[in-house]
């Protein structure tokens, strides 16, 4: 997963060679596999390569945290799998681990200390703040979305579960965007529809689905972008700008994003 744009080293290598990296991306399934979030996963990652910072990615070492296991109600397939990951990470002696992942972040900070996973934890919402705040990351005159509306859509991961509501809203700011707000948000906030293992099954019947109530919120704002800081909310806010035949004019983009591309990368 390397080319002229971009290099992604893996801890293996960086282990073989005798080096220790600033900070473990964690990748995550989907930032993994799923198509359209490959995008957000590259994105982030030519930030880091621009900005310097020195990092790896654990490649085909990295499995699924256990976060969809656990919330579907099998405790033993989680327990595996998070022992399975903390025998790699402590075998590599990781400190530091940043992902673009809500579920992985709560994971990872919250559930895997129990079973002697010890780290420092940050969600990459939180990381492009600092590294906006220390000067690293500069988007002269605000970058392409100067003057835009954007709204965000706060995962519930992220907001409810781990109380991060100001880093996103401030990586926001640096693009000199239109923040406008839904009337559901931060510990109101209204969950995707994806949450707790929902994503890989129909919903149950009802009058609505979940995640086309939270476009509608979305699209009432008048927003052309919709942004998102989860792969979950991705998936589900997309299929609701397409539900609603909007995706000519709205766009659903992760931080990341709007960070590279206000940046021209």
């Amino acid at each position: 997963m390397s080319d002229t744009t971009y290099q992604v080293p893996t801890m293996a290598e960086m282990a073989a060679n005798g080096e220790t990296p600033e900070i473990l991306f964690w990748v995550g399934c989907l930032g993994s596999f799923d198509d359209r979030y490959k995008k957000v996963t590259i994105a982030f990652v030519k930030i880091l390569n621009k900005v310097g910072v020195k990092f790896a990615v654990l490649g085909t070492e990295e499995s699924c945290t256990g976060d969809p296991a656990r919330r579907a109600g099998n405790e033993f397939l989680f327990q595996m799998q998070a022992m399975t990951n903390i025998q790699v990470l402590n075998m590599y002696e990781v400190k530091k681990i940043v992902t673009a992942c809500p579920h992985c972040f709560n994971t990872l900070k919250n559930e895997y200390p129990e079973l002697g996973g010890n780290y420092e934890v940050i969600h990459h919402s939180t990381f492009l703040q600092q590294l906006i705040n220390e000067g690293r990351v500069r988007l002269e005159g605000g970058g392409t979305f100067k003057g835009r509306k954007i709204t965000f859509h706060d995962p519930c991961y992220l907001g409810r579960a781990n109380g991060v509501y100001e880093a996103p809203r401030e990586v926001m700011e640096a693009l000199d965007a239109e923040l406008v707000e839904m009337k559901r948000i931060r510990s109101k906030g209204l969950c995707c529809g994806a949450g707790g293992a929902q994503m890989f099954k129909e919903p149950e019947p009802g009058r609505k689905d979940v995640n086309i109530e939270r476009t509608e919120e979305a699209l009432n704002t008048g927003a052309d972008t919709i942004a998102v800081a989860c792969p979950f909310c991705m998936v589900m806010m997309t299929d609701g700008v397409k539900n609603k035949e909007r995706e000519d004019s709205v766009k659903v983009l992760d931080l990341a994003e709007l960070i590279a591309q206000g940046q021209g990368l």
